[in-house]
């Protein structure tokens, strides 16, 4: 069994799961005669060959030949990380004085040929139109090929090893949801709801801090919102959501609380959130249309008459995550044509009259595990 690695500053995975990889997105370019892939999203690079440093916004990127090992371009700053994280040796490094695209160009023609064909991940946010108009006319008789779901999609089913990950990142959600209900007091802040979630997180071995979704009072009715100034009155409702990270790997979930005092009508509608996100889940399992599970939700929110509408996702992907991004491109909403399959992992939630109650959850041979695991109540706090 493989010892994970004790600091983010080392390969994240043994050689033989990035080698599996590698096989898998070259058996793909081969297949569609592509000679390479030009990997421009950090998610992409770090999966692919381990590279993985937090400099990531400055430009990088990896040039995946159909054969033979991955070539790194990057800041020559992010040199350190390259030697204790990637596990293929080839690189070109650019200082601050050169012209990163230039040096990026020679080197895709230098693995390739200036008159390859090649897939690109035009969808990534490194990616800008800027750029791709430079390289483009750096590599005039290169053919490009959109190629953003290749590595995205082979993303979507993890490995154990990731999924462990995971399971950690879930345990620390646990201590960091534990902290800020313990904060959600008449009389103190979201703020210090905030601080009391990221130290925790932090402690028990996050990455990042989150907190994720943090709100009380009118903004607890509204999705998405973050930690303010705000005080918090007797009766407020609270929304937190948990959203750390182990190696980047990603667990989260949510769950509702009043401050100081909940009605009868309260406790009815989390439990009846309850019982409706407890039959979604119930019907999952490898071969099930994601359509199955997300009609269970949609139809218990709306004839229970805790909504009007009910239109926001209902899964989403979630796994190796570098910010901007907060989720996977897989998501289940109505007309959604996926099916779950062993390996995928996903956020679920279910949201009505500011309470919201979610998981993550891992798909098995035979149904789901659910890697969050706190108590599924209303808290009064």
């Amino acid at each position: 069994m493989t010892v994970p690695p004790t600091h983010i500053a080392a390969p994240w995975f043994a050689r033989d799961e990035y080698a599996v990889r590698l096989a898998k997105v070259q058996a793909s370019l081969a297949q569609a005669r592509q000679d390479a892939l030009i990997a421009f999203l950090p998610e992409t690079v770090t999966w692919l060959t381990g590279f993985f440093t937090r400099g990531y916004g400055t430009f990088q990127c990896a040039v995946i030949p159909a054969a033979g090992e991955p070539i790194l371009v990057c800041r020559d700053v992010e040199e350190y990380y390259l030697d204790a994280t990637c596990i293929y040796p080839g690189r070109r490094l650019w200082r601050d004085a050169d012209d990163p695209l230039r040096i990026a160009a020679d080197a895709i023609r230098h693995a390739v040929g200036p008159a390859a064909h090649v897939g690109v991940e035009l969808s990534a946010w490194p990616l800008n139109a800027q750029r791709h108009s430079r390289l483009t006319a750096l590599l005039p008789d290169l053919r490009w090929t959109d190629a953003s779901d290749l590595v995205a999609t082979l993303r979507l089913v993890k490995s154990p090893a990731e999924i462990a990950y995971q399971r950690r990142a879930a345990a620390a959600a646990a201590i960091g949801m534990q902290a800020g209900l313990d904060a959600a007091r008449e009389g103190a802040s979201e703020r210090d709801m905030a601080a009391e979630i990221c130290a925790a997180l932090i402690r028990a071995g996050s990455d990042l801090p989150g907190p994720g979704v943090l709100s009380t009072g009118e903004r607890a009715f509204h999705l998405h919102g973050g930690y303010a100034d705000r005080v918090l009155g007797r009766g407020d409702v609270v929304q937190i959501e948990v959203t750390p990270n182990v190696r980047h790997y990603h667990a989260r979930f949510m769950r509702p609380g009043k401050v100081g005092m909940a009605t009868d009508e309260d406790h009815r509608v989390v439990e009846r959130l309850i019982a409706i996100q407890d039959a979604a889940m119930a019907a999952v399992a490898p071969g099930v249309p994601a359509a199955v599970p997300d009609r269970l939700y949609r139809e218990g929110v709306l004839s229970a008459g805790l909504r009007d509408t009910y239109t926001n996702k209902t899964f989403y992907s979630v796994g190796l995550m570098l910010a901007p991004n907060g989720g996977e491109h897989l998501e289940a909403a109505p007309g959604c044509g996926w099916a779950f399959e062993p390996g995928m992992v996903f956020h679920t939630y279910v949201l009505a009259r500011g309470f919201g109650m979610s998981e993550t959850i891992a798909i098995t041979a035979d149904g789901y595990e659910r890697l969050t695991n706190f108590p599924r109540r209303l808290f009064v706090t």
